[in-house]
């Protein structure tokens, strides 16, 4: 009989590429069942990634209306009769949702003493490793295979040799949010004329929420030292084939990290506030660029300690020299 599986996974578009891993091996261990991923309509675009997802439903639940998202969510589900629950997120009202939902198999994190009541496995959340690991602990009861990182279905692009493809921007809501999270604009624009001057055949790209950092490159730049495919790539697929055509990716700590690392593409990631080493697997193509003489007692603090930066951002006092030697020296 084919099997009905829901995964549940709230977050941005970085995390549902990190909790790819998970459903690729319950559909490894499944290989005949039906896929439906629970998201926020912020991360859609991980549907064009895979083709290992059969139906998305979505639920607005940064919204003013989240209430009644998670009510016409849970109503849905319901409709549906999912053989098989798994749920990211460590709040204490999922269990309680995934109870409601009246589906037999409900699988999240433990919460404590009421998600072993109302879960048939609550799993040990262990946030002190790689993110895709944490979230493959769910599926653990259900399947054999262990799926180690992220993988995406899209036409490789040749490698072009020396070509160092940047993508310099962040998410439009984390900076809303105080969440700060790369350099600034004039040093990603320092840093694209130096690695052109070095030889370097450079690309820039980025979509809709760059706007201000391309535009700085654009102003400080000459624009023969760089190939411009700023909103070149209409969606996150074609963003995908782009970088990987490219011998090196240099990007901030953002969703474009997670799609270089899931092709095995040499990646260089900005990092400030937030862990690399929750974010991007220790295999030694990823190189993490941090501050070096940054002596903050919280670092890394984002999420752990607090939820918005802080304002002396001294873990990204980041000079352009400092990216151009990693990038090349790696």
């Amino acid at each position: 009989m084919r099997k009905k599986i829901l995964f549940i996974n709230f977050g941005g578009l970085g995390d549902e590429i990190l909790f790819l891993p998970s459903i690729i091996s319950v559909k490894k261990e499944y290989p005949d069942s039906e896929i439906t991923l629970a998201l926020e309509p912020r991360s859609k675009g991980v549907g064009t990634l895979t083709g290992i997802i059969d139906e998305m439903m979505f639920a607005d639940i940064k919204g003013k209306q989240k209430y009644f998202e998670l009510f016409n969510l849970l109503r849905v589900i319901r409709k549906k009769k999912f053989d098989i629950v798994v749920s990211s997120g460590s709040n204490k009202f999922i269990s309680v949702f995934l109870f409601l939902t009246g589906i037999k198999t409900r699988i999240g994190y433990d919460s404590g003493k009421l998600s072993r009541i109302l879960l048939t496995k609550a799993v040990l959340l262990n946030k002190n490793q790689y993110a895709a690991k944490m979230y493959h602990d769910l599926v653990r009861s259900i399947t054999g295979f262990n799926t180690e990182l992220p993988e995406i279905e899209i036409e490789r692009k040749p490698c072009k040799s020396d070509t160092v493809l940047i993508h310099p921007g962040v998410s439009l809501m984390s900076i809303k949010k105080g969440m700060i999270k790369t350099i600034p604009a004039e040093v990603w624009a320092e840093v694209t004329e130096k690695l052109a001057d070095k030889g370097k055949k450079v690309i820039i790209a980025g979509g809709p929420d760059d706007k201000e950092v391309i535009e700085t490159i654009e102003r400080l730049v000459p624009c023969e030292k760089y190939v411009n495919m700023y909103e070149k790539t209409r969606n996150l697929k074609e963003l995908a084939e782009l970088i990987s055509g490219a011998e090196k990716f240099l990007c901030s700590d953002s969703a474009p990290l997670h799609i270089a690392v899931s092709l095995g593409v040499k990646t260089y990631a900005i990092f400030g506030s937030t862990d690399d080493k929750k974010l991007i697997p220790a295999n030694g193509r990823v190189v993490p660029v941090k501050a070096k003489n940054c002596n903050c007692p919280l670092r890394p603090c984002l999420w752990e300690r607090r939820h918005t930066t802080c304002e002396t951002l001294e873990c990204l006092n980041i000079s352009s020299d400092d990216v151009v030697e990693a990038v090349l020296e790696q």
